[in-house]
């Protein structure tokens, strides 16, 4: 990373369209439902791959996908050097690249298929509730180190965590905020994401920087077993979201000028309240009927968008709507 030196945070504690699920016919050989396939993932973006190939290989039982979990440079190197035929990252592919994959008999096919929130989260005992884009960006350059230096707080010294030092959290954070100015010495890297959750489970200076996935769920999961989720990724039911109680997600605010703010519900990345977002791309450059363009096909049609929706992150597809949990 360029000018940014992330170190590691010391803690004991740390540590398609397919869019019907109907069971495969018999047949050989790698199709667009059998066979074997890779894909190469932004680690941010595990816990929501995780819950799409389970779904598909409980539909599919003779496909197999195999996930690599990277940052997101390293993704693309795989897809441009033909190790791979999937990859899921931020941003769409360059005209240099796309080129590239052409000149290599591979046409990509890129597609958006959600819009990821940042969450900020910290410890339930802090007693901070909302943070203003100028204080985090103050907070990730050190020039603020001291949660008293925000509000009345005795919590003490501000530990930023984030899940890697090429991931593309940090990548965001850098380009949105800071303004090329460095991170400052209160900024660690984790080595992951859940590693991110539990840094501030259990530190109450920490400030974990996150997907949204990693601390927002359908509040049905916990006791679905993989049958009922395949059905609920079906049904066109309303999905109820709510975050994780082991941490506290932050409001944030909306804009520089606004008295308003927002946590990351759905609702409020979909219509521009919540403003810490970034897009979610799939590419794919491999031809139909092979498992591969199958995949692609579930994730990007209608059950693999409302597994997406299970997850926290707002669908491509599927619109969400706010639901009063009593």
């Amino acid at each position: 990373m360029k000018q940014i030196a992330l170190k590691l945070f010391a803690a004991a504690a740390l540590l398609t369209s397919v869019t019907a699920c109907s069971k495969y016919s018999e047949r050989d050989g790698n199709t667009s439902t059998s066979g074997m396939t890779t894909i190469m993932c932004d680690n941010s973006f595990e816990n929501i791959l995780h819950q799409e190939i389970d779904v598909y290989e409980y539909c599919y039982p003779k496909a197999s996908v195999i996930p690599y979990y990277l940052p997101e440079s390293e993704a693309i190197d795989s897809l441009l050097q033909l190790k791979t035929r999937l990859a899921v990252i931020t941003r769409e592919l360059t005209k240099d690249e796309i080129d590239f994959l052409k000149s290599k008999k591979r046409n990509a096919r890129c597609q958006r298929i959600a819009v990821d929130a940042i969450a900020l989260i910290v410890n339930p005992e802090n007693p901070i509730e909302k943070i203003t884009r100028k204080e985090i960006a103050e907070i990730l350059s050190g020039e603020v180190t001291d949660w008293n230096d925000l509000e009345p707080n005795k919590t003490g010294k501000i530990s930023v965590l984030f899940d890697d030092a090429g991931s593309s959290t940090v990548a965001y954070m850098r380009d949105s905020l800071l303004m090329g100015k460095q991170f400052g010495e209160n900024v660690y890297a984790q080595g992951s994401n859940q590693a991110v959750f539990e840094g501030v489970k259990n530190h109450k200076g920490a400030i974990g920087i996150i997907g949204v996935s990693w601390v927002a769920s359908d509040l049905k999961s916990p006791s679905l077993s993989i049958e009922e989720r395949v059905n609920s990724s079906q049904n066109s039911d309303t999905t109820t979201l709510d975050f994780n109680q082991d941490i506290k997600v932050l409001k944030v605010q909306k804009n520089p000028e606004s008295v308003e703010f927002y946590k990351p519900y759905q609702a409020y990345i979909y219509n521009g309240d919540y403003p810490l977002h970034r897009s979610i791309y799939m590419v794919c450059d491999a031809v139909p009927g092979t498992t591969a363009h199958g995949f692609f096909s579930f994730v990007t049609g209608y059950q693999g968008q409302k597994i997406i929706q299970m997850t926290g992150v707002l669908p491509a597809l599927v619109h969400p709507r706010m639901v009063e949990v009593n």
